[in-house]
């Protein structure tokens, strides 16, 4: 069977990815452009390790939208586009854009669980580092750890789009072509060696973070029964749905609450058999004046219960 995947119908530069590619080229000019001013954007909006006093939790987002160099922004972007076009299109954008934000984020909290390993395991018991010569208090070492770029997303709609197309051809180096589930899997392995056995300053394990939360995200939305391609994800609708489910917990006691005490005595029991009949009675009443309709939920099914 031929999976080959071809996007006759569908918008080659949908909303979502349009406008991410418009913001990351945009961040990129604006580090190139204040850096003339000694503003080092990518220093303030950068990841930082937790511990570092440079750290804040909007780095988390802002991250992602930061590069260190062309290269890093050119490769990251066209990725975007390569994948990011077809899950947009299925998906939806407001599902591509959750997915996408939940991969770059679920890859920065891999790069500081790390770098925390790391910390507690080599750096915690010096108070200063050596780097090369120069000794620099621990405290500015932390501020160094730094990480920016897109490609934990990115790597996030990789295997989004290997599940979804197994068996469609990609073109590694735009000349061999090669299916996209061993694709995937090979740049998970790779980025599973490099991460444990290379010092090349580059965040692995943030990459093989993007990938972890988009296989833990797609494999709910499966459960869910959201993995069709006429899947719409309604963020107001969900949140509207959580607070429905907040507000279904009473905290008041009212008079057409069940009583679950049992009593303890005989006289106990005919006084709550007494307020219930009372109650019904209040409620036919109300019935007979009003109509059914004139109850509240609490009324009907206090009368449900009590009427049996």
């Amino acid at each position: 069977m031929n999976e080959q995947y071809s996007p006759t119908g569908f918008r080659v530069l949908p909303t979502v990815v349009k406008h991410l590619l418009i913001i990351n080229v945009l961040m990129f000019l604006a580090a190139i452009t204040l850096e003339r001013f000694h503003i080092d954007l990518t220093d303030l909006l950068g990841l930082h390790f937790f511990k570092a006093s440079d750290f804040h939790i909007y780095q988390f987002i802002t991250y992602m939208f930061m590069h260190a160099n062309f290269g890093h922004l050119f490769f990251n972007m066209f990725a975007l586009w390569m994948f990011g076009n077809t899950l947009e299109n299925i998906w939806g954008s407001q599902r591509f854009l959750l997915f996408y934000m939940v991969c770059g984020i679920g890859a920065g909290l891999c790069q500081e669980l790390v770098q925390y390993i790391q910390y507690t395991t080599s750096l915690a018991e010096y108070a200063t580092v050596n780097m090369g010569g120069q000794i620099i208090p621990m405290s500015s070492y932390l501020n160094m750890m730094n990480t920016v770029g897109a490609s934990g997303a990115i790597y996030g709609l990789l295997l989004a789009f290997g599940m979804m197309f197994p068996n469609s051809q990609i073109y590694l180096y735009f000349l061999f072509p090669i299916k996209a589930k061993w694709f995937v899997i090979g740049y998970a392995v790779i980025e599973l060696i490099s991460g444990f056995g290379g010092a090349d300053n580059v965040a692995h394990f943030a990459h093989l973070g993007g990938m972890l939360f988009g296989l833990i995200l797609i494999l709910y939305w499966r459960k869910k029964g959201f993995s069709g391609p006429n899947f719409n994800f309604n963020l107001k609708a969900w949140w509207q749905k959580q607070k429905d489910r907040i507000g279904k917990k009473r905290v008041k006691y009212t008079p057409f609450e069940e009583v679950h005490e049992v009593p303890r005595n005989d006289g106990e029991y005919n006084r709550q058999r007494a307020e219930r009949e009372r109650n019904v009675d209040a409620i036919l009443d109300k019935v007979s004046k009003n109509g059914y309709a004139s109850l509240t939920d609490e009324e009907k099914e206090f009368l449900f219960k009590n009427s049996k």
